[in-house]
């Protein structure tokens, strides 16, 4: 049987591309957590004498924090819309922010701040701004619209790292943060206010009707409690953690890096944009090659990336300011890439009904990934003044989660087809 285009109904409005630019801006603020490097060198250059460890932890605390909220927060979009649920996010990121501020150079302060209160804020408003654009789009477009809608978050670093650096050396760390925080506070909620769902029943232009097959039919949404009983999702969420949680670990020393050969900021910058082009491409990428292809290569190419980043020492061949920027761009497009593809992973094997809390239970791998390999990173470079081993076992994870994507295939659950009038 063949298959047919179906026209859009119950809408005589299309918000899609508004929703997903609200989306995008909501995740250019959101993305402050990207820059937490550079409140860490800030921190060193006021000599408030926290190690390696104490200075990794609000980073790693906010990135845990922020994937345990979007289980809770994906439930709440599902159920409430995103428009308020986003607005909560802006409204924790900006207190949380402010609390940090104003409680000086206390680790606990910025780790109940920072890490509990804005990690949770960002969690809220993550959840609440891919959903509701891709279900304005059809399929053949989920990679492309969730790429663009989580861009904002990688390339948030572009504008607020070097804005950052300024105001610390201007005014200080605390009054930058607290800046930061009241003024993301604005602009989050403003622009939750534009989020919007399509009305029930309703058809994105150009979605291709699928042929009827006899027998039971396909299950195309499945519930939390379904999802949890594949061995998909655990695979999805282990090959998620080692993606993400190498891509975090080097976003959370990046400016340490640069500072070896100069180039902090610049570092911080490329791999900012390096993150948000890496989610467009990939998202693009893998509506046409498919993504398990895209994935599979994206993840081979961040292990390569993170052993050479390991070999740019100062005063090796590699360890060049040029070469260290052109790293970190490469190990952002890579990590990036992630942020595209297992959004779209999670509606292609289990639908859009249940999108925001299913994704939520996905995206637990991301938080605890980068929580583990950042801390951990921070622990080793305080026993052994190195990350070289760190390096190492994240490039092997990577590629386990890579050998582990070509063995993937779509959940086959079924469902008895729906009763019919007798004849």
């Amino acid at each position: 049987m063949t298959t047919e285009t179906m026209p859009s109904t119950h809408s005589s409005v299309n918000y899609g591309w508004r929703v997903t630019m609200a989306g995008l801006g909501i995740n250019l603020a959101l993305g402050v957590l990207y820059s937490w490097s550079i409140v860490v060198e800030g921190m060193k250059e006021a000599d408030w004498g926290w190690s390696a460890s104490q200075l990794s932890l609000p980073y790693s605390v906010a990135c845990l924090v922020f994937c345990l909220i979007m289980v809770p927060a994906g439930r709440m979009q599902d159920k409430l819309g995103p428009r308020l649920v986003a607005t909560i996010g802006g409204v924790l990121v900006g207190v949380g922010m402010l609390l940090a501020g104003s409680l000086g150079n206390s680790v606990v302060g910025y780790v109940i701040g920072f890490g509990i209160l804005a990690g949770a804020g960002i969690g809220f408003g993550y959840a609440s701004a891919t959903p509701p654009a891709v279900k304005w789009f059809p399929a053949s477009k989920t990679g492309l619209i969730a790429g663009l809608v989580v861009s904002g978050f990688g390339l948030a670093s572009v504008y607020i790292a070097p804005l950052a650096r300024v105001l610390i050396q201007s005014v200080g760390i605390n009054a930058t943060v607290i800046g930061l925080g009241l003024g993301f506070l604005v602009i989050v909620c403003g622009l939750a206010q534009l989020l919007k769902v399509p009305p029930k029943g309703y058809v994105p232009p150009g979605t291709v009707k699928r042929a009827v097959t006899a027998g039971p039919a396909k299950r195309e949404d499945f519930s939390p409690g379904e999802m949890l009983r594949t061995w998909q999702f655990f695979a999805l969420w282990f090959m998620y953690a080692c993606g993400a949680g190498a891509g975090l670990m080097i976003i959370s020393i990046a400016a340490t890096l640069g500072k070896e050969v100069q180039v902090a900021t610049y570092a911080v910058v490329a791999l900012a944009i390096g993150n948000g082009a890496g989610r467009v491409i990939a998202g693009a990428a893998s509506d046409k090659l498919g993504r398990k292809a895209t994935l599979a290569s994206f993840l081979i190419l961040q292990a390569l990336m993170i052993a050479m980043l390991s070999l740019a020492t100062p005063g090796s061949l590699l360890g060049t300011g040029t070469v260290v920027v052109v790293l970190c761009a490469l190990v952002g497009m890579n990590y990036g890439s992630n942020l595209a593809l297992f959004p779209s992973f999670t509606k292609d094997y289990y639908g859009l009904k249940n999108f925001g809390v299913n994704y939520g239970l996905v995206f637990t791998s991301w938080g605890v990934g980068g929580f583990m390999l950042s801390l951990t990173a921070g622990w080793i470079k305080d026993w052994t003044d190195s990350y070289v081993f760190s390096y190492y076992g994240a490039a092997v994870l990577l590629v386990l989660a890579a050998i582990i994507t070509c063995l993937m295939r779509q959940p086959h659950a079924t469902q008895d087809p729906e009763p019919t009038d007798a004849a």
